[in-house]
């Protein structure tokens, strides 16, 4: 497998793979983090077009997607609970996987974390799959987020500073 940014040609893949990720979150008791439309089209080609998302591959073929940035990210500057640090740190979101290639999700964060030895992501407590990755990856529980419209997420951190 290999990471790469997203290209503008790979935008209908992509609209694919979180279409699929929709259905198979609704699929598995959780119907409310992304609906049925998150994350939307504008979205999706701003991180494209900032040079923020990134597809994993195998043999040129997309089997994940995600937004990747070392930034600061608003939603996790108010926690209930507490961060594990306060170095600067990658930022993980809307990662998707087509489920063609296991492990897909795993090497992603692995990527992430080899680029910023300190990542933080959030979840939606009804996220078994990405919780249990979080869990066996071994990122840290560290509190409640609140995202732009009010919603509580798990906030997660792994740091190998």
């Amino acid at each position: 497998m290999k990471i790469r940014k997203t290209l503008p040609k790979d935008y209908e893949c992509v609209c694919q793979i979180y279409s699929d990720a929709r259905k198979f979150m609704q699929d598995s008791g959780n119907p409310e983090q992304w609906g049925d439309v998150h994350p939307p089209a504008d979205l999706i080609l701003q991180d494209i077009e900032q040079g923020l998302s990134y597809v994993c591959t195998i043999q040129d073929d997309i089997c994940a997607v995600f937004y990747y940035n070392v930034e600061t990210d608003s939603t996790y500057g108010k926690i209930d609970g507490q961060w594990l640090n306060d170095a600067p740190y990658g930022v993980v979101h809307r990662i998707a996987s087509s489920r063609s290639v296991e492990g897909a999700g795993a090497f992603c964060l692995k990527w992430c974390l080899e680029q910023c030895k300190n990542l933080r992501i959030d979840t939606h407590k009804d996220n078994a799959p990405m919780l249990k990755l979080l869990k066996n990856l071994g990122f840290s529980y560290c509190g409640i987020i609140w995202i732009e419209n009010g919603d509580e997420r798990l906030a997660y951190q792994k740091t190998c500073l």
